[in-house]
Order: C-alpha cells, then sequence, then structure tokens
C-alpha cells in the first residue's frame, strides 16, 4: 500500500544503528498525500509522495 503512484517510491528497510552499534531491522515510509492530479487527462485521486508533488512532476486539480 506504502508506494507512490508516479514514481513507485516505496517502504525502505534497513538497520537501526545504537551508540553500542546494536542493530535492529527498521523502516522508512514515503510522506504519501492523497491528491488528485491529472492521469492521462482524467483527474484522479492518488496517492502521491511529497517529494513528486513539490517537485512539479504531476498536475495537481483543485
Amino acid at each position: 500500500m506504502a508506494k507512490d503512484f508516479i514514481t513507485g517510491t516505496g517502504t525502505k528497510f534497513g538497520n537501526k544503528r545504537s551508540h553500542a552499534l546494536n542493530s535492529t531491522r527498521r523502516s522508512w515510509k514515503p510522506n504519501l498525500q492523497k491528491a488528485t492530479i491529472l492521469v492521462n487527462g482524467k483527474p484522479k485521486k492518488v496517492y502521491v509522495s511529497a517529494r513528486t508533488l513539490k517537485s512539479g512532476k504531476v498536475t495537481r486539480v483543485h
């Protein structure tokens, strides 16, 4: 579910490292926003990341 409609950016996984370098698995999720954008010339409600919206890769419909 946590995936950008345009770029496909999803959840990233890695390690949380403590000061003693103990490692525990953790995840980073994209900052998804529900936005109405133009898809093939028609408005569609999709989940897009805030980075995609700020970069101007999509045309937002208000």
